[in-house]
């Protein structure tokens, strides 16, 4: 750079603007390191989290802030340059509005943690399907609110913007009418609650356990470990089972004896598998049926119907392993024969029977 062309003063005020700007820098290493941190442990024995989480969300903005303020004295000092430039001046605030809105929309993600604390306080019961979508909703106002104050910063009319989405709103309605269905869908989700995040559903489109509800859809993690993605709208119009909601597991089955097993045996085995269930702990004690249902080509059959208490899948494998083997014994003791699939093929001479 040729500096024959610059006075004393003006290389002078260009060394200021450069240390200005580079001690601003330092000033916000040495904030980030041992300023922030010291503050983070004095928010650390506050009998809340609040300032904590006010001191998370508004760290790398206050950082940027630093900059903003030092390239600012910088440019007082900095030669042929008019800081007091309206449209400077302008860049400036908005950057700033942007700075704040970026801590706030970080302040936003507590959103969960405030309503739990409400909930805990007032022993209001908070469903964790609304939560995701108050935190979206907030960061939806914080940035339009944003972004209407940094256009009004500017000049824009934010009033004759607004109007003018009113105007077009029928053609934005129309264009995002599958959006709007997804909305709408879950609001419904919401206020009907057929499930909520963690349970465990079975739809025409998917089955899996809910991880996460938003605006548009919904995300389900199939038990191939796959994420499926349902947009609201069809989960809403759709058939929707939720196995979690339970309050107790089905096990139905029939065993089939062979038709020379005496009456008296089948009425002993009958007696002693009911007794069985009503006095197993893990079957629900209020709906248990063992009774001799029908008979069939190749045997006699005895109907069990009853349920598990607990709806939990590796309990209820558990349970029902230990009634089959407490089933078996009952079966061996007795002496009960158990019917196999057969048939018997009688040919020409009466006195030769083969059997299958």
């Amino acid at each position: 750079m040729n500096l024959d062309f610059w006075t004393d003063e003006q290389v002078i005020d260009l060394a200021i603007s450069i240390g200005i700007l580079l001690l601003f820098v330092i000033f916000r290493r040495v904030f980030t390191k041992y300023i922030f941190a010291l503050l983070l442990k004095l928010g650390d024995k506050a009998p809340t989290s609040f300032f904590s989480s006010v001191l998370e969300a508004f760290n790398k903005p206050f950082q940027w802030v630093l900059i903003i303020i030092g390239t600012y004295i910088a440019a007082v000092y900095f030669p042929f340059f008019d800081h007091s430039n309206p449209f400077f001046r302008k860049i400036l605030r908005a950057i700033l509005i942007g700075l704040f809105g970026w801590g706030l929309f970080n302040l936003s993600s507590s959103t969960s943690r405030v309503f739990s604390k409400i909930s805990d306080k007032f022993s209001i019961e908070v469903d964790v399907i609304i939560i995701p979508f108050i935190s979206r909703a907030v960061r939806f106002v914080i940035v339009a609110i944003i972004i209407a104050v940094i256009l009004t910063e500017f000049g824009f009319d934010v009033n004759g913007f607004m109007a003018g989405l009113g105007l077009g709103g029928l053609a934005i309605a129309l264009a995002a009418k599958d959006a709007v269905s997804n909305l709408f869908g879950g609001v419904i989700i919401i206020t009907e609650k057929p499930f909520t995040i963690g349970d465990w559903i079975l739809t025409p489109s998917v089955e899996g356990t809910v991880e996460d509800i938003s605006f548009r859809s919904t995300l389900v993690r199939t038990f191939e470990q796959a994420l499926v993605t349902v947009p609201n709208a069809t989960l809403a119009n759709e058939s929707i089972t939720n196995w979690s909601k339970m309050g107790k597991r089905q096990i139905s089955f029939n065993l089939r004896f062979t038709h020379d097993t005496p009456v008296e045996k089948l009425r002993t085995v009958s007696k002693r598998v009911e007794a069985l269930l009503k006095q197993h702990e893990g079957v629900h004690p209020e709906t248990i049926f063992v009774r001799f249902n029908k008979f069939q080509d190749n045997g006699v059959e005895l109907f069990l119907y009853f349920f598990t208490s607990t709806t939990v899948w590796a309990e209820y494998l558990e349970i029902r392993e230990e009634i089959n083997y407490a089933i078996k014994e009952i079966i061996e003791e007795e002496n009960a024969e158990l019917a196999l699939p057969s048939r018997k093929l009688y040919v020409d001479s009466p006195e030769q029977i083969i059997e299958a």
